[in-house]
């Protein structure tokens, strides 16, 4: 059975009382959550104090330089974060690819430091509107998967998780269908079984990543090859955050 996960990318919002209630809130509520791994990826700057909160919740990193120390001002490296308790780490997120220009063979470095570090890469692919609407989404996504992560052998793909984020319809008034993402989750857990093998590529949790909120996450996580979810802004609410939890 591969694991059902929820996970909230915090992004840059909260201070830091706020992101404290926030954890705080979620982690007394799960007591009776069971069967679903649920994820937190606030930003770095609070990793450390949360860490100490005694909690059912996985911290993730939003982002690590592939490095293990170095002249490289401004960043955190990837030894720092899985020394305060980071036990996951997004990459290849769209607000990365587009907002930073992480390419291609920057995402594989960063795959292959998290994996040397122990540390579960939550790899995140979608399409922007322009590829959408010229109907190449598939080979599109495909093509991410294949530059970035499908390097990997049969016992490293199989520690990471998947995200699928139809960039297209977050925060454009547009909006991707069950169908449109059950479709994307079948087309990769099918890229799997063609990379791979049937085994590995059922047990592959695949999460989506556009939208999701307390209201479509039942319809959507019923989907045979959608596993969970990858949580913006309504992650940001512990109500709002638990009731997509409790969807499963």
């Amino acid at each position: 059975m591969r694991k059902k996960i929820v996970a909230g990318n915090w992004k840059m919002n909260l201070l830091n009382a706020e992101a404290i209630k926030l954890f705080t809130e979620i982690t007394t509520s799960l007591a009776t959550v069971k069967n679903v791994e649920v994820l937190a990826f606030p930003p770095s700057i609070y990793i450390s104090e949360l860490s100490l909160i005694e909690s059912k919740i996985g911290l993730g990193a939003q982002n690590f330089y592939p490095k293990d120390k170095g002249a490289f001002t401004g960043e955190i490296s990837t030894a720092q974060i899985k020394n305060i308790g980071v036990t996951h780490v997004l990459i290849g997120h769209s607000e990365r690819r587009a907002y930073f220009n992480e390419d291609h063979s920057f995402l594989k470095e960063k795959v292959n430091s998290a994996l040397d570090y122990s540390l579960t890469p939550v790899f995140c692919c979608g399409e922007p509107l322009e590829i959408r609407e010229s109907n190449t989404e598939f080979e599109y996504v495909k093509n991410q998967l294949i530059e970035s992560l499908f390097h990997l052998n049969e016992t490293d793909i199989q520690k990471c998780v998947i995200a699928y984020e139809p960039v297209w319809a977050i925060g454009t008034g547009r909006t991707a269908t069950v169908e449109q993402a059950e479709a994307m989750h079948a087309a990769i857990r099918s890229w799997l079984k063609e990379y791979y093998n049937e085994t590995i590529a059922a047990s592959i949790s695949i999460l989506y990543g556009g939208s999701c909120n307390a209201s479509n996450a039942k319809e959507l996580f019923s989907n045979p090859n959608v596993d969970g979810g990858l949580i913006g802004g309504a992650a940001l609410d512990a109500t709002s955050f638990l009731q997509i939890i409790k969807s499963f």
